[in-house]
C-alpha cells in the first residue's frame, strides 16, 4: 500500500507541476528550454532555504526552545551563527533572504530583480569563505533577472519573477506522513525529462533516461552492494551519477559522486542536482572543464564504479595533436581516436580512472564497434587486455531523438575468463508514446544475462576474445555478428504447399474439360 501512495503522490506532483511549470512559461512568453533555468533554479533556492531553515530549527528544538524559528529570527542575531554554520552547511542565508520572506514580499517590492540579485550573490559569495566554495560558485548564472527574453521593462520582469516565486511555493514538494518526506529529486527529474523532450536535439543531449541510467547503475554495480565513489566523466545534469545512489543507497558509496561537464549550463544543473537529492557539498565533486584535453581528479584514487554517456562522434584534437599520443590515458593502445570522432578517447579515458576491481558501463555509438583503422587498433587493444566484460545492443528509439539502437561497453579490469558476452536487447522493451521504454523486468533480464555469462539462444552468447579477434571477425564487437537472429518469417512447409499446388492444377484441369464440353454443345 505505501508503494502505491507513493506512486500516486508522485504521479499527483508531476501533474502539478506540469500545470505551474508550463502556466510560467506562458506568463513569461518564454521557450520551455530556456526557461527551465528560471523554474530549476527558483526550485533551488527554496530547497536550500528550507533545507537550511529545518536544519537550523532540528537543532534549537531538540536544545528545548520548541518555539524557535529562523524564518523570523532577525538579520542581526543570525550574523552571529554564520561561520559555524557556514563550516556545517557550507553557506549561509539571512532570514530576510530566505525564500519564504522574499516570496512574502514579491508583489509589493518594486525591485524584485535586484532583491533577487542580491541574495543569489550573498548566498554564492557566503560560500566562498568555505570549502564548499566550487560547489556554489556560478551556480545562479542562468538566473538572469534582467533579461529581456522574460519582460521588456523592469515592472513586466518582476511580474513574471512574483509569478514564478509563488507557482515554485505551490508545488508540492514535502509530504508529511513520512512516505515520501522529500520530492524535490523526483520534481527536478522530470521538469528535465519534461524540458528535454520539448526542446529538440537542443534539450535532449542534455538528459539520459531514466531506464537507461538505471541499467547502466545495476550493469556496473553486479556482485557489490558498496563502492568507493562513482564517476561521469560527461555527467551532463547528473542523471546517472544519481541513479547509482538510488541503486546502492547514498550511504553505499563511500567517499560520493565525482564528475566533469564541460558546458556551463549543464555543469550549473548537475550541481543544482547534487544539492536537490540532499547530497552534502562534501560528498560531490563535479568540475567544468574539457575531459578530454583537461581531465580532473587525477590525483584521486581510483574510482570503483563509472557510468556514463558521452556525446556521440564529439570532434576533438585528436590525432591532429601527436603530443596526446604521450598521455597515459591514451598511450596504452598505442593510437589516438581520430580527430573527428571522440568516442573511443571517451573509453579510453575512463578505463584509465577505472580501479582494479571496477566496472565502467559507456553508452556507445554503434559505429565504433566495427569502423576500420585507429578505432579498430583499440578495440584490438581492449579485447587482447581482456577489458572488455561485455557488449549490449539496446532497443531503439530509447533517446531523446536519437532513433537509432546504441550500444553498452560494459568494462572490467578483474575478469574471471577470457571471453566477451554478447546481448541482444534489441527487442527488451515496452512501448511508450512515441519512445520505448526498458521497464523493471527488462533491465533485470539484461542484468542477469551479464551477471551469468551464459549462452541463451537468440539473446546472448560468450565469446572467447581469441575468436573476437580471429582472421574472420578481427576484433569487430557489433553484436549482431555473435548473436543469431531469431527468424520470424512465416515456416512454410514446402510438401504441404507442393501437394495444394497439384490439387489446384488438377481442379483447374477438370474445369477447363467442363467448359471445352459445354463450349462443344453450343456448337
Amino acid at each position: 500500500m505505501a508503494d502505491i501512495k507513493k506512486s500516486q503522490e508522485r504521479e499527483e506532483l508531476f501533474r502539478t507541476i506540469y500545470k505551474i511549470a508550463t502556466d510560467l512559461v506562458h506568463a513569461g512568453h518564454v521557450a520551455e528550454w530556456d526557461f527551465k533555468s528560471y523554474v530549476l533554479g527558483t526550485m533551488f533556492y527554496r530547497y536550500i532555504s528550507e533545507n537550511f531553515t529545518a536544519y537550523i530549527n532540528a537543532g534549537e528544538h531538540a536544545a528545548g526552545n520548541k518555539d524557535f524559528d529562523y524564518a523570523k529570527m532577525s538579520d542581526s542575531d543570525a550574523e552571529t551563527a554564520r561561520e559555524g554554520l557556514i563550516q556545517e552547511k557550507g553557506f549561509f542565508i539571512l532570514p530576510s533572504e530566505l525564500f519564504c520572506n522574499v516570496r512574502e514580499r514579491a508583489d509589493k517590492d518594486e525591485n524584485l530583480n535586484e532583491t533577487l540579485e542580491q541574495v543569489f550573490a550573498h548566498i554564492e559569495s557566503s560560500a566562498a569563505s568555505g570549502d564548499a566554495e566550487s560547489d556554489f560558485a556560478g551556480l545562479f548564472d542562468d538566473f538572469d533577472v534582467n533579461s529581456k527574453s522574460i519582460g521588456e521593462t523592469v515592472a513586466k520582469r518582476n511580474k513574471v519573477l512574483v509569478e514564478l516565486l509563488n507557482g515554485v511555493a505551490k508545488m508540492p514538494l514535502f509530504e508529511t506522513d513520512g512516505i515520501n518526506p522529500d520530492m524535490f529529486g523526483d520534481a527536478y527529474e522530470y521538469l528535465m525529462s519534461m524540458y528535454a523532450a520539448n526542446a529538440g536535439k537542443k534539450g535532449g543531449q542534455y538528459f539520459t533516461p531514466a531506464d537507461v541510467s538505471e541499467l547502466l547503475a545495476r550493469l556496473g554495480t553486479i556482485g557489490k552492494t558498496r563502492i568507493n565513489k562513482v564517476y561521469d566523466p560527461a555527467c551532463g545534469s547528473g542523471s546517472l551519477l544519481l541513479k547509482v545512489e538510488k541503486v546502492l543507497g547514498k550511504d553505499n558509496i563511500e567517499r560520493g559522486f565525482f564528475g566533469q561537464e564541460i558546458d556551463l549550463t549543464t555543469y550549473n544543473l548537475c550541481r543544482i542536482n547534487m544539492f536537490l537529492h540532499n547530497i552534502d557539498f562534501d560528498k560531490f565533486s563535479v568540475v567544468r572543464e574539457d575531459t578530454l584535453l583537461s581531465p580532473m581528479h587525477w590525483d584521486d584514487q581510483p574510482f570503483e564504479l563509472i557510468v556514463s554517456n558521452p556525446p556521440f562522434s564529439v570532434p576533438w584534437e585528436g590525432d591532429k595533436n601527436a603530443t596526446l599520443i604521450n598521455d597515459p590515458r591514451f598511450a596504452p593502445a598505442g593510437v589516438l581516436a581520430p580527430a573527428s570522432k571522440g568516442d573511443m578517447a571517451f573509453i579510453m579515458h575512463s578505463l584509465s580512472w577505472l580501479a582494479n576491481n571496477g566496472a565502467a558501463a559507456i553508452v556507445c555509438f554503434p559505429g565504433i564497434m566495427y569502423r576500420s583503422g585507429a578505432e579498430q587498433k583499440i578495440r584490438k587493444y581492449l579485447v587482447d587486455n581482456n577489458y572488455v566484460d561485455a557488449i549490449i545492443q539496446l532497443p531503439a528509439n530509447l533517446f531523446l531523438n536519437i532513433t537509432i539502437s546504441v550500444n553498452i561497453m560494459l568494462l572490467k579490469k578483474n575478469k574471471t575468463d577470457n571471453s566477451v558476452l554478447f546481448v541482444d536487447a534489441s527487442n527488451e522493451f515496452v512501448k511508450v508514446t512515441k519512445n520505448n521504454r526498458l521497464s523493471d523486468e527488462n533491465i533485470s533480464r539484461i542484468v542477469s544475462a551479464v551477471a551469468e555469462r551464459k549462452d541463451e539462444k537468440y539473446f546472448c552468447q560468450l565469446v572467447p576474445n581469441s575468436e573476437v579477434g580471429n582472421k574472420e571477425n578481427n576484433y569487430n564487437l557489433s553484436v549482431s555478428t555473435y548473436v543469431e537472429q531469431k527468424d520470424t518469417r512465416e515456416k512454410v512447409d514446402i510438401v504441404k504447399l507442393n501437394a495444394e499446388i497439384d490439387e489446384i492444377v488438377a481442379r483447374e484441369q477438370v474445369l477447363r474439360d467442363e467448359i471445352d464440353k459445354i463450349i462443344a454443345e453450343l456448337r
